[in-house]
C-alpha cells in the first residue's frame, strides 16, 4: 500500500459500509447478498493494495463474480441480460489485461517478475510499450467506462439493486481509473506521453 492506493482503500471501506446499510431491506437470501458484497469488497481492497501484477489481475477478476451474482439474482426485470452484458464486456476486456500482465512479466530482463517496483523500472522498446499501453487501456476503459466501451453501464445500473449501484458507481468504476494511473502511467511513461492529451 502506498499514497496512491490509500485514498481508494478508504473510499471503498466508506462506500461499502453505506451500501451495506442501504441493503438492510433485502430479505430474500440476505446472507448471500451480504456475503457477495463483502466478497466484492475483498476483491477491491486486494486490487488497491496489491504490489504485484498477478495479484492485481486476480483481484480484478475476483470482484466480477460477486457483481454478476448481485445483478442476476437481485436485479430488475432484465437482470439476466444486464448481468450477462456486464460479464461479457468486463471479462472480455480482461483478456487484454492478462496479455499485458504476461507480456510485462515475461519481458523482465533477468527473470520473469510481476513485482510493481521491478516492472516500473524496466525499460521496454517503444513499439512494445505502445502495444502494452493499448492493451491495458482497453481493459481499463471498459471498467471506467470510457466511450465507446461504456454501453454495459446503463443496463447494469438500471437493473441492479440500489446498494449494488452504490458499489458499482462508487468503487468499481474507479478501479479502471486507478489501473490507468497505476499501470499505464507508472509502467509505460513513454507510451503515456504519446497518448496523453495536450
Amino acid at each position: 500500500m502506498d499514497g496512491l492506493s490509500i485514498g481508494p482503500i478508504l473510499l471503498t471501506g466508506f462506500i461499502t459500509t453505506l451500501a451495506t446499510l442501504a441493503a438492510w431491506p433485502v430479505t430474500r437470501d440476505s446472507r448471500l447478498f451480504h456475503f457477495l458484497m463483502l466478497a466484492m469488497y475483498s476483491g477491491q481492497i486486494g486490487l488497491f493494495s496489491s504490489r504485484d501484477l498477478l495479484l492485481f489481475f486476480i483481484m480484478w477478476e475476483l470482484e466480477l463474480i460477486p457483481v454478476y451474482l448481485l445483478i442476476s439474482v437481485w436485479g430488475g426485470k432484465k437482470r439476466l441480460y444486464s448481468a450477462t452484458k456486464f460479464i461479457l464486456y468486463t471479462a472480455g476486456s480482461s483478456v487484454f489485461l492478462l496479455l499485458g500482465v504476461l507480456g510485462i512479466g515475461l519481458y523482465a530482463s533477468n527473470e520473469p517478475t510481476l513485482n510493481f517496483e521491478t516492472s516500473a523500472n524496466q525499460s521496454y522498446p517503444v513499439a512494445l510499450e505502445i502495444i502494452f499501453y493499448i492493451g491495458f487501456l482497453i481493459a481499463f476503459a471498459v471498467k471506467s467506462p470510457i466511450i465507446p466501451f461504456h454501453t454495459w453501464l446503463p443496463d447494469t445500473h438500471g437493473e441492479a439493486h440500489y446498494s449494488t449501484c452504490m458499489l458499482l458507481a462508487g468503487i468499481l468504476l474507479k478501479m479502471g481509473a486507478y489501473g490507468l494511473v497505476r499501470i499505464n502511467m507508472e509502467f509505460l511513461p513513454r507510451a503515456h506521453s504519446i497518448f496523453a492529451p495536450g
